[in-house]
């Protein structure tokens, strides 16, 4: 994809899973990449030497996407770096904690909903003016399976907190096209991620195994091809406010 050659992104939280996955996926188009991590700073700085054996160039940045002033400032700090911003990968999130609603304290929902939902939409309410001046950008979601189908057991806050993200994208999608802004999202199902283990028991695992298709979990390397479609200019020049689904055939909407 030569567009995508010299083109500045930050991926959030891209030191683990599929997020990191998407940032060394850049670093082979050539761009300028932003690597972001928060709990795992090493990794950060293992993924962007990745990008950089892999033919882009690459910064490190720190900070919790769940505090309003730490995604300005990350936005921010990419933007001075690279001198533009062509690219938000909005990927931070967790399912943090599984339980019934029942039994959510008003931690466990600021917490999911501050990094699931809220990340999001600060670090693209920060984006968008850099966006706009510079005459437009594209920014990409990662959401989930889940938004659509209501989760897996004890996951509703999780769920819900992806709907927004789809919902998000949609709504904002409509709200930026004028300025030449694409706004899309990812939605992967059931993947192989370092985390899958402590986020999701095994008999929901072996569940959802059994009704997809394609019979088994897919690879945080194969989520990458969707981010680089949606990231491209003359790949999906014509494509905004779409979720695009990566999930074997476990769901088809």
């Amino acid at each position: 994809m030569p567009d995508l050659r010299g083109k500045a992104v930050l991926v959030t939280g891209s030191s683990t899973g599929i997020g990191a996955a998407v940032a060394r996926g850049f670093g082979a188009q050539g761009m300028r990449v932003a690597v972001h991590g928060h709990s795992h700073p090493e990794a950060a700085e293992a993924v962007a030497a990745e990008v950089e054996r892999a033919g882009g160039s690459a910064i490190v940045l720190r900070g919790n996407v769940r505090s309003r002033e730490d995604c300005a400032t990350l936005v921010r700090d990419a933007h001075a770096a690279f001198g533009r911003l062509d690219i938000l990968v909005n990927n931070a999130g967790n399912v943090v904690d599984r339980r019934p609603i029942r039994d959510v304290d008003d931690e466990l929902f600021d917490a999911v909903t501050e990094l699931n939902a809220r990340s999001v939409f600060a670090c693209s309410r920060a984006a968008l003016p850099i966006m706009e001046a510079q005459g437009g950008g594209t920014i990409i979601s990662t959401t989930s399976l889940a938004a659509r189908n209501g989760g897996g057991g004890r996951s509703v806050l999780y769920a819900s907190s992806k709907a927004f993200v789809s919902t998000f994208t949609r709504g904002l999608a409509k709200e930026v096209a004028r300025f030449n802004i694409r706004v899309n999202a990812v939605a992967p199902g059931v993947i192989d991620k370092p985390n899958i283990g402590s986020t999701t028991p095994p008999h929901q695992i072996e569940a959802s195994l059994r009704q997809t298709p394609m019979r088994r979990t897919g690879t945080v390397e194969e989520c990458v091809g969707a981010y680089l479609y949606l990231a491209s200019q003359e790949m999906s020049g014509f494509v905004t406010g779409q979720i695009l689904e990566v999930n074997g055939g476990l769901l088809m909407p």
